[in-house]
């Protein structure tokens, strides 16, 4: 997908068990420039907001996730290494519980974009266990976010290890499409998992069923019909044809771009 390789952020929230006198006024600013983007000017304000006892913590973990994003957008270690320096000053006990949520998702951040997938994946995964804190979109690209990190670790493990971690993806998001059919995450990752699993017949299904689903959602249903594109234009419909015997495939490649040409005419 996307979401989770593009890193789009969740955004940090003023500290609902906090009574707002008792936040430095810095500290709310680098919180809104966070939120705008702006992460240097987020990074000074927040600095400042660091020499107040009080804030010191929340401040630190708006320093380190504002380095995180422009590690992301710069690719400079040197953000990478100051982001895991402040995360890593940060007293959890300090933090309200949306603010220990923000934290453990920037730790995860930390570790992929360190390559650390593996690791990243297992902080995600617990920051997906406190879905109350989560708000609808922020939930859903953290989870797009979990299943983008176990593919790219998958991707560096034997067969049998790759297998049980897209196997993990696929019941994962066999449950959050049930609870929630038009979910961008769970519909692209069902076919993207059981393509990773090898189960192509499965994927070309679940990417089917996925267009078909997208409107559920209007909001991502134009973003997740363009990632279905793209993994059965350019990986399934491949695939599915050097299945069948060398002197097939040219038909077989015609046949399936028809059939899912037929699918999107159909269901536009």
């Amino acid at each position: 997908m996307r979401l989770g390789t593009a890193f789009i952020p969740i955004l940090l929230v003023a500290a609902i068990a906090r009574p707002a006198a008792a936040e430095h006024p810095s500290l709310a600013q680098a919180r809104a420039l966070y939120n705008a983007a702006k992460y240097a000017e987020a990074i000074s304000a927040a600095t400042v907001a660091r020499t107040d006892p009080a804030s010191a913590d929340a401040a630190a973990l708006v320093v380190g996730r504002s380095h995180l994003e422009r590690h992301r957008v710069l690719a400079d270690v040197v953000d990478l290494t100051a982001a895991r320096t402040a995360l890593s000053a940060v007293r959890p006990a300090a933090l309200s519980p949306r603010d220990r949520l923000d934290l453990l998702i920037g730790l995860g951040q930390a570790l992929y974009l360190g390559d650390s997938f593996g690791a990243a994946a297992e902080l995600f995964d617990t920051a997906l266990s406190q879905p109350v804190l989560l708000p609808d979109r922020d939930r859903l690209l953290l989870l797009d976010w979990w299943a983008t990190s176990v593919d790219r670790d998958a991707q560096s493990l034997p067969p049998d290890r790759r297998m049980a971690l897209f196997a993990q993806v696929t019941e994962r998001m066999e449950i959050e499409v049930r609870v929630d059919p038009g979910s961008a995450p769970a519909n692209y990752w069902l076919a993207a998992s059981a393509r990773g699993a090898g189960d192509l017949e499965r994927a070309w299904d679940a990417a089917i069923a996925g267009w078909i689903r997208a409107p559920l959602r209007p909001e991502s249903a134009k973003s997740l019909r363009a990632d279905l594109d793209r993994l059965v234009s350019q990986a399934l419909i491949f695939e599915r044809a050097r299945m069948r015997p060398a002197r097939e495939h040219a038909e077989t490649l015609s046949a399936l771009r028809a059939e899912w040409e037929s699918i999107k005419n159909q269901w536009p």
